[in-house]
């Protein structure tokens, strides 16, 4: 086996943990940041792998037991619908490379984190009537139900733009039903039909699913999705999501999307995928396990994690990044 490992990859310092996300993702996604939280120094890293499967699992096996927690990027390990827990069988196989260090696909913080930015937002977006437009809901059930029992004007466009068909989802009840329909067979499948893995991750793909853009004022869930499908045209709308960079921000911008909310802080000048910080409160705990949704939800308040909000349109010698302040409850 040949190094999977980037040219210039090197440990983590003494003293730092360290957190790799392993992605299936594009390598141009790429990060390596720096950072201390509650007196612990962490190295926050993301290596792509342009949808190759098997240096993926390479990569895994190559730093299981050499770094404190394994992110899985690009891809999800589990789908959680309601009360059941879907998993996809190739990416199983990919996550058994991992004998060692713990591995996180970002379920767990898509559970708690996502639905309390959703919260947290009220005073800022005011949910109710809002028109959501969510591409893809199932891989983030907890933002889904979040958004709906805030009263958001929803469409889950799960059938629309995954399988190609003008069946948009109105409920939970009708997404938790087909989820419950579908997913034991697409969980069998190659990951890579539904989910853009690699280049393919650069492409946009138009379709008759457009009409529900230009019918939403927000847009939810994996900012991939959101972006690959979007028209030219976004202007005036805000996006709601997780995993950023700057060149997501500034195709945003030149978009016309009037706001970009992420649901973690900025490091380093981006936002890291779900996967990476569920991998860095694993990490933080140092038990050597995935955390249980009152564990992660005590660490997101120590913490202080909350959304913030990215002013796209404004004077460009004033905008910035704001936190969302907590209007109640624990944060």
């Amino acid at each position: 086996m040949t190094n999977p490992l980037p040219a210039d990859w090197t440990p983590a310092p003494a003293g730092y943990k360290h957190v790799v996300s392993v992605s299936i993702g594009s390598s141009k996604r790429n990060a390596r940041e720096q950072t201390e939280v509650l007196g612990q120094k962490f190295v926050l890293e993301r290596i792509g792998t342009n949808g190759d499967m098997r240096r993926a699992g390479e990569l895994l096996a190559t730093l299981d037991g050499k770094v404190d927690a394994f992110g899985l990027g690009g891809t999800d390990l589990y789908i959680v619908a309601g009360e059941r827990r879907y998993t996809f069988r190739d990416i199983a196989k990919l996550a058994a490379n991992a004998r060692v260090t713990p591995i996180l696909d970002g379920s767990g913080l898509k559970h708690t984190l996502e639905r309390e930015a959703v919260r947290l937002l009220e005073p800022v977006v005011h949910w109710r009537s809002r028109k959501t437009l969510m591409v893809s809901a199932v891989d983030r059930f907890g933002m889904a139900e979040a958004l709906a029992e805030a009263g958001a004007d929803l469409v889950f466009g799960d059938v629309v733009f995954s399988l190609g068909m003008n069946v948009p989802l109105r409920s939970i009840r009708s997404l938790r039903r087909t989820a419950h329909t579908l997913l034991p067979v697409l969980t069998k499948l190659p990951f890579q039909w539904f989910y853009p893995t690699g280049e393919k991750q650069e492409k946009s793909v138009q379709g008759p699913g457009t009409r529900y853009y230009d019918w939403a004022d927000v847009l939810a869930g994996d900012f991939l999705y959101i972006r690959r499908y979007a028209p030219a045209r976004l202007d005036g709308k805000t996006i709601l999501t997780n995993t950023t960079t700057p060149s997501d921000v500034e195709w945003a911008r030149a978009a016309g999307a009037a706001r970009l909310v992420t649901t973690t802080p900025r490091i380093g000048g981006r936002t890291f995928g779900t996967n990476v910080m569920e991998a860095f409160f694993v990490a933080l705990a140092g038990q050597g396990r995935p955390l249980t949704e009152s564990e992660y939800l005590g660490y997101i308040h120590q913490v202080g994690f909350k959304p913030e909000i990215m002013d796209l349109q404004g004077d460009p010698a004033s905008a910035g990044t704001a936190r969302v302040e907590t209007t109640g409850g624990s944060a």
